[in-house]
């Protein structure tokens, strides 16, 4: 017998950030700058978290920009993670998963080190000679498309404390309960559409519509942004 499966409630990742952006009605940037003195910046964990931090920033009229952190992945099973490296160099383990797989000092050195070319490849693919934009005092919302482990986002977290933001607000669509609670201890918010509640958890369950999005994706969905941020009345393409 297969173990339950949760129901989808997103279409894609552009509808689950639509939804999410409904729940952060809080931060859009005029509101804000008038009750809170700050402005607001979006920044999104490639790639999943592309095209939800896209729909969120347009909603709220806030600056959107990535911030590039990777899982590290098993030696012999690149599907499973044993913590995360941030685009600062920053790197959160999993204790008790090294543990479990029985990972030597020199296992884990070289799959961070793996890691960090891969953070280094996609920085200068997305970001090219682009500086990254400022944060310092500002209300930072970092948004993936779901939070399963949360070691990236808790790696991307402890990264961003050191750009000064005033405040970090962890946005996505869904989480697992444990990662829910772990990244809530070093955010100062984590909003979410969906909490999963049952024993087996996984993001894409979630999603209706659901793929690996590679690069020219993320490029597409930045240059959308661009866009609809030139032209906020457009509508996003049928396809998504």
């Amino acid at each position: 017998m297969y173990p339950a499966r949760e129901k989808p409630i997103f279409d894609n990742r552009y509808d689950a950030g639509r939804q999410l952006a409904a729940r952060l009605g809080e931060y859009k940037e005029p509101a804000l700058s008038l009750s809170k003195g700050g402005s607001v910046v979006v920044l999104a964990i490639p790639n999943g978290g592309v095209p939800v931090g896209m729909e969120v920033a347009l909603a709220l009229e806030a600056d959107f920009d990535l911030v590039i952190a990777r899982k590290i992945p098993l030696p012999l099973n690149t599907e499973a993670g044993f913590g995360a490296v941030a685009d600062d160099g920053t790197v959160i383990l999993n204790d008790e998963m090294v543990r479990r797989a029985g990972l030597t000092q020199q296992q884990i050195d070289s799959q961070v080190h793996q890691v960090r070319l891969e953070i280094r490849r996609r920085r200068l693919l997305y970001r090219q000679d682009r500086p990254p934009v400022l944060v310092g005092g500002k209300t930072v919302i970092i948004t993936d498309d779901g939070l399963a482990s949360g070691y990236t986002m808790l790696a991307t977290v402890k990264s961003m404390r050191s750009r000064k933001p005033r405040e970090i607000i962890v946005a996505v669509p869904v989480s697992s309960a444990s990662a829910l609670e772990e990244v809530g201890k070093v955010a100062d918010k984590v909003v979410t559409v969906a909490v999963g509640s049952l024993p087996r958890f996984a993001v894409a369950d979630f999603y209706r519509n659901w793929h690996d999005l590679g690069d020219d994706e993320v490029f597409r969905a930045l240059e959308d942004w661009r866009q609809r941020r030139v032209k906020p009345n457009s509508k996003t393409p049928r396809n998504k």
